[in-house]
């Protein structure tokens, strides 16, 4: 389907039609018409075209060039019956005015014919633009609406862990380090499910060379739970590892890609079950 439509708009079609091929390039072309129907719609409709140009850009003759061209016809005729019947030798300057004047309309025509086409692919050029600019339109309201899902996506997760009572809501607060630092942890015993609220999270933001671990206290001991970073543009719940026996949760700020054992000096939010 898309080779067809690349054979359409090569202008092949309208070349036909204007009579622009030569034999072997028509001959190329009807075999198409035969083969795909579509085609001859498509030629169909160009020669309506063609023929709505011509007829809008034809002009009239005035008055006085047609009586002209008829009484030069008129006399031509007569001059050349009556030199058939004298000699059968016709006088050659009537037939002669009778061709000027028949280039002079053929010509006439091309130029119309041609000033048809070329407003017709001026108007071809404007409907391809407009399809372009609709196209584009509808992809960035496509990518809205994709983007806009996503992010009903993710809150519908978090009114889901919030409406569950299966979880528990621990909110962390700010430590020393950061006293004015806050989050919340959906924790779920029985799943040992734990969640961070990426959306309800004020913590400062992490350079590139550093990320924040989540540690769960089992027993007296820190448990790792993942890292993360902030970023103010997060939103939804973001699952970490899975913990059993929890008893408190807290949050250091560690090299990027998370330490064996949290660094206490760099304890920013905690909060116990």
């Amino acid at each position: 389907m898309e080779d067809l439509r690349s054979y359409i708009e090569s202008g092949i079609l309208e070349l036909y039609a204007a009579g622009d091929l030569n034999p072997s390039e028509r001959l190329e072309v009807e075999a198409m018409l035969i083969k795909h129907p579509a085609l001859k719609t498509e030629l169909e409709e160009i020669e309506r075209s063609l023929e709505k140009y011509a007829q809008a850009y034809s002009m009239a003759p005035s008055a006085n060039l047609r009586d002209r061209i008829i009484g030069s016809l008129e006399t031509g005729s007569s001059e050349i019956n009556s030199s058939v019947e004298d000699n059968f030798t016709p006088r050659p300057i009537h037939r002669d005015l009778f061709y000027k004047y028949a280039f002079a309309a053929s010509v006439a025509l091309l130029i119309v014919s041609l000033g048809g086409l070329a407003v017709l692919y001026s108007r071809l050029q404007d409907s391809r633009q407009q399809i372009a600019v609709l196209q584009s339109d509808n992809q960035q309201f496509s990518n809205r609406v994709n983007y806009m899902n996503e992010q009903l996506s993710e809150r519908t997760k978090t009114l889901d862990v919030l409406r569950n009572p299966d979880f528990k809501m621990v909110k962390l607060a700010g430590t020393k380090q950061a006293p004015a630092a806050s989050m919340m942890v959906a924790f779920n015993p029985a799943e040992k499910e734990v969640m961070i609220d990426m959306a309800a999270m004020d913590m400062p933001a992490n350079d590139t060379d550093h990320q924040y671990q989540l540690w769960a206290l089992v027993d007296g001991k820190p448990v790792d739970l993942g890292v993360f970073d902030m970023k103010a543009d997060d939103e939804g719940m973001k699952k970490m590892k899975e913990v059993e026996n929890a008893q408190a949760f807290a949050v250091t700020l560690e090299p990027r890609g998370g330490s064996e054992s949290p660094t206490m000096e760099q304890m920013m939010v905690m909060g116990a079950i």
